[in-house]
């Protein structure tokens, strides 16, 4: 049932009801998977602003191999075919994030409004808060990214996607292909990390 709900907002009660269980079972297994590093809670970022803001937090399965084993995907072919395919691709690239940036979870947050405006991660940063969204492909600059921009103000907005150069998409917003974070400081190698484009 979290495979099914990958990237989405999680609704104990919901899930609680669909199992014939407690919500606070739901939250004891939750915390069990979390703890074991199977699941990923991103709670979400409450701004001082006066849209209405989604409170509840987004759940990830942090393997996509799991994950798609879980949906029963054999392959490629099938995950490109599939619904999942574009929250499977930022699940995986959220994961590859905090990895290889080292970014602290209890900093790290996802922002969206009622009315539509949604960052996939926020990052509470020394410097400033640090944004990104993950995208299988490039479009032209959304509107709920203007409304990030206008909003929270974050010191960098990145579009990661799976591509091998970063330009900028707009003010204030930069295209950055996902292996860049697969490199240290200085060095040009990339990770054997791997995600179907």
């Amino acid at each position: 049932m979290l495979a099914h709900n990958h990237g989405q907002l999680l609704n104990g009660s919901k899930l609680g009801r669909s199992l014939g269980v407690s919500h606070s079972t739901i939250r004891r297994y939750l915390d069990i998977l979390r703890e074991t590093f199977m699941v990923r809670l991103l709670p979400p970022y409450l701004a001082n602003t006066k849209k209405r803001q989604v409170k509840a937090p987004k759940i990830y399965i942090r393997d996509s191999g799991l994950l798609h084993s879980l949906l029963g995907i054999p392959n490629l072919e099938a995950l490109l075919a599939h619904p999942i395919v574009g929250s499977s691709w930022e699940g995986f690239a959220i994961e590859q994030v905090f990895h290889h940036s080292k970014a602290n979870p209890r900093h790290c947050f996802f922002w969206a409004t009622h009315t539509g405006a949604e960052l996939d991660l926020l990052v509470e940063h020394p410097s400033g808060l640090l944004g990104f969204a993950f995208r299988r492909s490039l479009a032209k600059r959304s509107r709920s990214m203007g409304t990030t921009l206008e909003t929270l103000g974050p010191k960098e907005l990145n579009v990661v996607y799976p591509g091998t150069q970063s330009f900028p998409l707009g003010q204030g917003i930069t295209a950055r292909p996902l292996q860049d974070f697969f490199r240290p400081p200085n060095e040009g190698t990339a990770s054997s990390d791997t995600h179907p484009e």
